[in-house]
């Protein structure tokens, strides 16, 4: 764990480089060139190809979909708890997600045409589910789940396989009870490259949804145009913000749950009480000996996690909206004025009993959220972005006759005399 405390030498150094943008390395940029190119000129037999490279699962074209029997023995499979779990969870998702989204309007504008906007899904989408270290059945409803509560009819999913060419059972359960329509075994960006694309098995989406690594944030990234996307949410990170009021035992739980997805995640801590620095510091180191999955823990808190001793609350907040952190807990007695000073998290959790891992799994907004700084410019994943909008305009020949000398002016003023006759056209007799 990197250590600094304002007084530090190194400490200003540090904290500029938090103001980060999502901007990926050379080599990543190029080899994930390489696979949309692969995929774009050779379609299946590319992902049956990289798949094998990549993951060592040895599919055909046809292996490449999960099949029926797949999904049966999935849903046959799975236990009690589990279809509980994936009950709940999806009713708290499809509940927000419906106070959420846009609803058709129309009103009357200063020369009476009749003005308003409609909202449909979209006919087709994908969704990409991470499925590398652990199958993450939660992002499974946190993406797919959005889709059906807005109405799309057809959801495609992508999520990679083992080496046996299977499926984590309860992920392929999550994913038919949260509406998927078809599934492929294959990840990385050569899933975000057959969604985009479409191959000779695999239809174009309108537009592609869910987190990934670095690899799969860059494909989507590189696809814009093609398709539309929902964020770049890339590898997981939490910045915990508090002061001497806070638990060092929850805090340090809360670092430990966001540094075991591993990989690049990347998890701080800021405050300006030195003696809760310290507590955390020695809670992280006994409660990691504690968990499954200590090696993985061990390298995040080595390589990308960072204790901060700050001046003041103040400065916590103005470190918070230069990082744009995925996950933000704010844990601090005057917890609404700080709030209101928040400007750039992707997810806000108030208080010392919200832990991240509710919004993980359970509470109904998306985990799919913005990381590596995208945080400034994108939200979170939410059910609005399931929708078309369409504008619509409607007039009348009194609202032709106030609107026309306006009409008029910006033709003569632009050089559009074509604008302004087929607006004039129709008040002529």
């Amino acid at each position: 764990m990197k250590i600094l405390s304002h007084k530090d030498a190194a400490y200003a150094a540090f904290v500029k480089r938090l103001r980060r943008r999502a901007i990926p390395e050379d080599s990543v940029r190029d080899l994930v060139s390489d696979i949309i190119a692969k995929v774009a000129t050779d379609g299946d037999k590319a992902l049956v190809e990289l798949t094998e490279r990549f993951d060592g699962a040895k599919l055909t074209r046809k292996s490449l979909f999960v099949s029926e029997k797949e999904f049966a023995e999935a849903e046959a499979g799975v236990s009690a708890a589990t279809r509980d779990a994936v009950r709940r969870s999806l009713t708290n998702i499809h509940w927000f997600a419906k106070k959420s989204m846009r609803k058709d309007w129309s009103g009357k504008n200063a020369e009476g045409a009749t003005v308003g906007e409609r909202f449909t899904p979209f006919d087709r989408v994908g969704v990409y589910v991470p499925g590398g270290k652990a199958p993450l059945v939660s992002t499974a409803l946190m993406t797919a789940g959005f889709a059906q509560a807005a109405g799309v009819p057809e959801v495609f999913a992508a999520t990679p396989c083992g080496a046996d060419g299977k499926v984590n059972p309860a992920l392929l359960y999550a994913l038919q009870q949260a509406g998927v329509t078809e599934a492929i075994k294959v990840g990385g960006a050569q899933a975000i490259a057959a969604m985009a694309l479409g191959t000779k098995t695999i239809r174009p989406v309108d537009r592609i949804f869910g987190p990934g690594n670095r690899f799969v944030v860059e494909a989507k990234r590189q696809l814009v145009g093609a398709v539309s996307i929902d964020l770049l949410p890339g590898p997981s990170e939490i910045l915990i913000l508090a002061d001497a009021s806070a638990k060092a035992a929850y805090i340090a739980a809360d670092m430990l749950a966001q540094a075991e997805h591993g990989g690049d995640s990347i998890v701080g801590f800021a405050t300006p009480s030195k003696a809760l620095l310290n507590q955390v510091k020695r809670e992280v180191e006994k409660q990691a000996d504690t968990l499954s999955r200590g090696k993985m823990i061990r390298e995040v808190l080595k390589s990308g996690t960072f204790l901060l001793h700050v001046k003041s609350l103040e400065e916590g907040i103005a470190i918070s909206n230069d990082f744009a952190p995925e996950h933000l807990s704010l844990i601090v007695e005057n917890e609404d004025e700080i709030l209101a000073k928040i400007r750039t998290a992707g997810a806000i959790y108030l208080g010392a009993d919200s832990p991240v891992a509710v919004g993980d799994f359970l509470a109904g907004p998306s985990h799919t959220l913005p990381t590596g700084g995208a945080g400034r410019s994108f939200s979170g994943l939410r059910a609005d972005q399931f929708q078309r909008r369409t504008s619509i305009v409607k007039m009348g020949k009194s609202a032709v006759k106030k609107s026309l000398p306006v009409i008029e002016e910006f033709a003569r003023l632009e050089g559009l005399d074509a604008h302004g006759k087929s607006t004039s056209i129709r008040l002529e007799r």
